[in-house]
């Protein structure tokens, strides 16, 4: 019988053998030396186009702190979604033990902290004011009438105060005095705190603008001496990779703080 020629041969045990054909290595265009000019600039164009098309969408997380100066934040994320109008940012407050615990755990993408943050761990933005310390009292109080409130006067005295300001930024302006310093009642809102000493139940050691002291409040807020100030930090975590948009973001919030700072400055 005649042999089929296109039949691929046998092994010795009687298999077909399969010839793959060699494959064949795709040309790669070659761009002339004048062209690559054109090349260069068609590569930076695309992606920019990708990006821009990207962070015209995004989601950012961010969990703040109960303070006056988030009004900064607050401007910054106006002006942001002005420039970017289909940004869905989701915020929400707590204690720096909360916010702390969120971050480590990736559920944020940024956090405002009422202390100075670990910079080994994470990247920190200084807002430009800080926050100052006072007691709030009843108008009608003998406080009320002082210019300043100093560590002596609160000896012996009941006070309101958040459970982390009492253990850190009290304890320390107070120094040796604090064991002679009564809590009261702890509140992580101002606000609820307010009300006991409207009532006179207590005094509310908080910061400045966050209660109510118009004429009409019944209540006045005295600074505290030596002065006791707070500095926010906007964080974000080293080990948490950036989206596009929150990269975008941090770097309007760098530029706008360090100016806003410079003018409080001067």
């Amino acid at each position: 019988r005649e042999r089929n020629p296109e039949r691929p041969p046998r092994n010795s045990h009687g298999d077909w053998l399969f010839l793959r054909p060699p494959e064949r290595v795709p040309e790669v265009p070659v761009v002339s030396r004048e062209h690559q000019p054109h090349l260069e600039k068609i590569q930076e164009v695309l992606p920019s186009r990708r990006d821009e098309a990207h962070f015209r969408r995004g989601f950012s997380r961010l969990i703040t702190s109960k303070h006056f100066q988030i009004r900064y934040l607050a401007k910054e994320i106006r002006s942001f979604q002005k420039r970017y109008p289909n940004l869905r940012c989701h915020i929400t407050s707590g204690d720096t033990e909360q916010v702390i615990d969120r971050l480590e755990k990736g559920l944020l993408d940024f956090a405002v902290l009422a202390e100075t943050p670990d910079f080994a761990r994470y990247d920190a933005i200084a807002f430009p004011e800080d926050d100052v310390w006072g007691l709030i009292v009843p108008k009608d109080h003998p406080f009320a009438r002082c210019q300043e409130i100093t560590p002596e006067q609160l000896v012996g005295q009941p006070l309101f105060a958040s459970e982390q300001a009492w253990n850190n930024e009290i304890r320390a302006w107070a120094r040796d005095l604090f064991a002679g310093y009564k809590l009261e009642g702890s509140f992580r809102l101002a606000y609820n705190g307010a009300v006991f000493t409207r009532e006179g139940l207590g005094y509310l050691l908080t910061f400045e603008h966050l209660v109510d002291t118009s004429e009409s409040s019944g209540l006045a807020f005295i600074p505290l001496a030596p002065r006791l100030t707070t500095t926010l930090y906007l964080v974000h975590s080293r080990f948490q990779a950036c989206t596009p948009i929150a990269l975008r973001f941090l770097d309007q919030i760098r530029s706008s703080f360090e100016k806003q700072a410079e003018q409080t400055a001067s």
